[in-house]
């Protein structure tokens, strides 16, 4: 809801504050005061067109600000924003210029955010309804939302569930498509998978088996040279074994000469005696060597069978390597491919009942969608000749007796996140008159009576928080601008209702009165925006009635109309029911 507005710059008005209430309020002045400048600096504070024409000659720019209390889901969205809400996250400031060159700016709880945040906030917060602004409900989308909830309890409720429905069908239908176009790619890939693993456990590696190999093979390969240094390496610690030769020159025979030299001695210097142990342990240590050289030997045999198998399976371990082993290059990656590769073949063979499974529930979703898509379109067509018929009624009582108004299904190629229907309403001017889309069928001051109308049926199933009429009057007069004051009053009932009006008959309903003045320079100021009390509003009626704000007959006149009004607003309507 608008709390208040301070308009600076456009148009007539230099520097004005409206400041608003809930309830229906009015807006009225003498022709070329402004009036209209006021739902002109509306619509461009919730993202309409920037006119730099607009701006007052003279002026910089032009500036709207407006505050406006709002539910917590406009609040989330500004917060979304970086815009910061003022009153325990209840109040909003947006604000809007534009200068005299053409640039434009906005402004969201402090934020400078894109004109078109301003666009999908006025989709929550306001309905303008003039010649030459944005209008909600002339949106097909829009229509379709508020011809549901129109439809009552049991319509959203079968909207629900349609919804929910049309969902997981859209969201099986995308993953069996998916999985559906990708099956000869998944099928390639599990043959190469299967290939891959069956080579692997045909040659049955293990873990650390290549390493072990290539030490055999050097080692096997290398027998030769291998006997002939361990055989030279004994002889030269113990001698050859086969030789008679009494001249000892291995080493063993010569340290148990020199143990033997020292040992009579030993005993009589302890650092003898140390030298004496230390020769000792080496004699024990190289005889320990001495006898593992020689089973060595005894054990090493050239075996060029075994050398070939061995390398044998290392050429094949090296295939496999090359092939699966990745960037480590070695069997470790063979194996750890080969583990991979068994759990994505086991996903991709799984493929197969995945798509069976998801084939049979998405054509089970797919009668499920028709079905509840029947249901809700039957619901609609019944919402849309209540709709029709009472919309219809209302225009008969608002100077249109002759317009018919209707609300066409259009059946979609295929059902979509709202069904199977688009809802477009129409209206027929006079009878032959083909039925046509509203911004067609209606001109500018019908088309304020027809919103009228139907936002007044629409009270309480199309919840806007602040509707703005402007020329809603336009070409109506008696009793007709009576029963639209009666209507505004009624749809304020539910919403804030904010009208410019040149009508007594419509002022007469009002619960708040503006006046708009021009001053003697002839712009709007501060002070040219005036809230009127009781008195004021006799006045102001009188004037509108008689051209004279004095006039006895103008103020009985205007007396007995706001009696008339306050006793129409107090009591219940018939077409309440």
């Amino acid at each position: 809801m608008l709390e208040e507005v301070r308009i600076s710059g456009l148009g007539v008005i230099d520097d004005a504050v409206l400041d608003l209430a809930a309830g229906f309020t009015v807006l009225t002045g003498e022709t070329g005061a402004g009036k209209t400048m006021v739902v002109t600096a509306l619509g461009l504070l919730f993202g309409g067109r920037a006119d730099p024409a607009r701006v007052r000659p003279g002026a910089e720019r032009a500036a709207v600000e407006g505050r406006l209390l709002v539910t917590p889901e406009v609040a989330r969205e500004v917060e979304d924003a970086g815009g910061d809400l003022d009153e325990n996250g209840t109040v909003l400031v947006l604000s809007r210029s534009v200068s005299a060159e053409g640039r434009s700016r906005a402004f969201a709880g402090g934020r400078s955010v894109p004109v078109s945040l301003l666009q999908v906030l006025a989709d929550d917060l306001v309905a303008v309804h003039g010649q030459a602004d944005q209008q909600l409900l002339l949106k097909p989308g829009r229509q379709r939302d508020a011809l549901d909830r129109f439809g009552g309890p049991e319509l959203t409720a079968v909207l629900s569930d349609y919804r929910r429905v049309f969902a997981r069908h859209r969201a099986v239908r995308e993953e069996l498509d998916a999985l559906t176009q990708a099956e000869r790619e998944r099928a390639a890939e599990a043959e190469t998978l299967r290939l891959g693993l069956a080579e692997i456990e045909a040659a049955a590696p293990v873990a650390g088996e290549d390493a072990a190999l290539l030490a055999e093979d050097e080692r096997l390969s290398n027998a030769d040279a291998l006997h002939a240094a361990a055989a030279a390496a004994h002889e030269a610690l113990a001698g050859d074994p086969a030789s008679s030769s009494v001249d000892a020159s291995d080493v063993l025979t010569l340290l148990g000469l020199a143990g033997r030299a020292l040992d009579p001695v030993r005993s009589h210097d302890p650092v003898l005696a140390g030298l004496a142990g230390r020769l000792s342990e080496a004699a024990y240590l190289l005889s320990d060597i001495a006898a593992d050289l020689a089973s060595y030997t005894e054990s090493l045999d050239s075996d060029p069978a075994r050398l070939a198998a061995v390398q044998e399976r290392r050429a094949t371990l090296g295939r496999l390597t090359r092939a699966y082993g990745g960037a480590s290059a070695d069997l470790a990656g063979v194996l750890d491919w080969a583990k991979r590769a068994g759990v994505r073949l086991a996903d991709l063979e799984g493929d197969t009942d995945k798509i069976t499974a998801l084939a049979e529930e998405e054509a089970e979703l797919a009668i499920r969608v028709g079905s509840l898509a029947a249901d809700l379109t039957a619901l609609r067509s019944a919402a849309a000749e209540r709709f029709a018929a009472e919309v219809t009624a209302e225009l008969t009582e608002l100077a249109m007796p002759h317009a018919s108004l209707s609300a066409v299904l259009t059946e979609l190629d295929e059902p979509g996140p709202y069904g199977a229907d688009d809802v477009e309403i129409r209206l027929a001017a006079h009878p032959g008159a083909p039925p046509l889309p509203l911004h067609k069928g209606a001109s500018g001051g019908e088309l304020s009576r027809v919103m009228l109308a139907i936002e007044v049926v629409f009270a309480g199933a199309d919840p806007v928080p602040t509707f703005v009429f402007d020329e809603v009057d336009a070409g109506v007069g008696g009793r007709a601008a009576a029963e639209v004051g009666r209507r505004l009053a009624r749809l304020a009932r539910s919403s804030q209702v904010i009208a410019v009006t040149h009508l007594p008959q419509v002022a007469a309903f009002a619960d708040n009165h503006l006046v708009v003045e021009k001053s003697d320079d002839g712009l709007v100021t501060s002070s040219g925006v005036t809230r009127l009390n009781q008195a004021g509003r006799v006045r102001e009626l009188s004037r509108m009635l008689a051209g004279l704000e004095d006039s006895e007959f103008g103020q009985a006149h205007a007396e007995e109309l706001l009696a008339m009004a306050e006793g129409e607003r107090d009591r219940d309507w018939p077409w309440d029911d």
